[in-house]
């Protein structure tokens, strides 16, 4: 006996010579209705503050009085004639190649301490978070206390375990840039919550035939964790570069809103020396143009970045 299926129809598609019906135009009508206070609001709040800043460098602007049109004159001083400009890149570009791969395995390790299945994890999990959500500037507050060369904790520590001359911390040039490294750490909470998460999306399967096959802890790390973490590891390393990049509140709070770099200059950040010129000194143009450079630099070491995701970056799917 023949089964008869039941016909389909299936619509056929809009060629270009075909109009569309007036439901469909509605329909766009209404949509681009919806998208229009979102799209008013990229262009008021970022396409025309850009092109402003794009102007705003091209002149002498200062705080309360209008610029004149100087054309490049802000970027060959910068490049030509302000020693601290290339200062405060260098302390920068240290402070992303040092902390970056810092913070970055103490958030793995705090991961795959977290991702042990062991009485009141979650309680522990909760804590180690805590601090990643607290006030910046409350935490700053913390540390500086925390680590004051002569009455802080850190110090009494060190003393009672016998080092008679600790280091000075915030207040000696050598150890300025670790104590912002150390308080830093205080927040790896947050990286190791997003670690959590990629660790527990990977197949337990993989594991248990790697160690049906003989493979010890590390070479499990190695040949499973590693490729199947890469995108969180990239992610979190987009996230590290550019949060680097942009670190400013802590400095504000240790230096003052003088703007100053700590002792030696050793703490005056890119970011830091960008906020001196512009609100302290008050050479917006100035300022504009430093700005414009920070994006340029951004946007390389992004672009860098990405090029060796094809290198490192493994996906599932692959």
């Amino acid at each position: 006996m023949a089964v008869r299926l039941p016909e389909l129809r299936l619509g056929r598609r809009r060629g270009p010579g075909i109009p569309r019906s007036g439901e469909a135009r509605r329909e766009e009508r209404a949509a681009y209705l919806f998208l229009l206070p979102w799209l008013a609001g990229l262009v008021f709040f970022l396409a025309v503050p850009l092109a402003w800043s794009v102007w705003i460098s091209l002149t002498d602007e200062r705080l309360l009085k209008a610029g004149e049109f100087i054309g490049t004159a802000n970027y060959e001083r910068i490049f030509t004639a302000d020693p601290s400009f290339s200062h405060s890149l260098g302390v920068t570009i240290r402070w992303i190649v040092f902390t970056t791969p810092l913070f970055m395995a103490a958030g793995l390790g705090l991961a795959l301490l977290l991702n042990q299945r062991l009485p009141g994890m979650n309680i522990f999990r909760t804590l180690l978070y805590i601090p990643a959500v607290l006030s910046g500037v409350a935490v700053t507050i913390l540390w500086a206390v925390l680590l004051n060369g002569e009455v802080g904790a850190v110090n009494t520590i060190l003393r009672d375990l016998g080092i008679s001359d600790p280091p000075q911390w915030f207040q000696e040039e050598a150890w300025a840039l670790p104590a912002v490294a150390i308080m830093g750490l205080w927040g790896v909470g947050g990286g190791a919550v997003i670690f959590l998460a990629g660790l527990q999306n990977i197949p337990p399967h993989l594991y248990e035939a790697a160690q049906l096959d003989g493979a010890g802890p590390v070479a499990r790390f190695r040949h499973i964790t590693l490729p199947m973490l890469s995108p969180t590891l990239f992610f979190l390393l987009i996230s590290a570069v550019i949060d680097a990049l942009l670190i400013i509140g802590p400095l504000i709070v240790l230096a003052g809103r003088a703007g100053g770099g700590g002792p030696g200059d050793s703490l005056l950040f890119y970011m830091l020396y960008l906020y001196r010129m512009g609100f302290v000194r008050g050479e917006l143009g100035y300022a504009a143009a430093l700005a414009w450079i920070l994006t340029i630099v951004g946007v390389v070491l992004v672009y860098l970045t990405f090029r060796l995701e094809r290198r490192f970056v493994f996906y599932e799917t692959e």
